[in-house]
């Protein structure tokens, strides 16, 4: 293969990648279950969830897309309607520490059960287990350079 065809192949490859996450992304919203936050809420909610303990928001956003400032911008709106704490870091009297209050433990997993059966759905519609196993090695491949 030669270096033409490799940037062709790489970039088809990489266009049907954002073009399915477009489209399940765009499935995904128009179902019911984001009734207490919407689908970038629940992205903050579930970084909190996978991490132990809380975060500050410069590692919340390497788990979200957003810019900081409007990470910061939601995780004010996200404290004022009861669903994450925040305290100054005793290290660090400048940052703040970020994590999920109790209702905002409810919340996630609420949404996140839903949410979970609608990527299984969704996937196991148009993959075969193996080819599900295969995707998850590849994006954990890419993700990790």
């Amino acid at each position: 293969m030669n270096a033409r065809s490799d940037v062709r192949l790489a970039n088809e490859s990489w266009e049907a990648v954002m073009t399915a996450h477009s489209s399940l992304m765009g499935l995904f919203a128009s179902e019911g279950m984001w009734g207490d936050v919407n689908m970038r809420e629940y992205d903050v909610l579930y970084t909190l969830a996978k991490h132990d303990g809380p975060m500050r928001i410069c590692e919340i956003q390497s788990g979200v897309l957003l810019s900081q400032p409007a990470l910061s911008r939601m995780v004010d709106r996200l404290a004022t309607r009861g669903l994450l704490a925040r305290e100054t870091d005793a290290e660090d009297g400048r940052a703040v520490l970020v994590s999920l209050t109790d209702e905002g433990i409810r919340v996630q997993r609420e949404v996140g059960r839903a949410h979970a059966k609608s990527v299984a759905r969704e996937l196991g519609a148009a993959l075969e287990a193996d080819e599900i196993r295969e995707l998850g090695r590849l994006a954990r491949k890419l993700a990790g350079r």
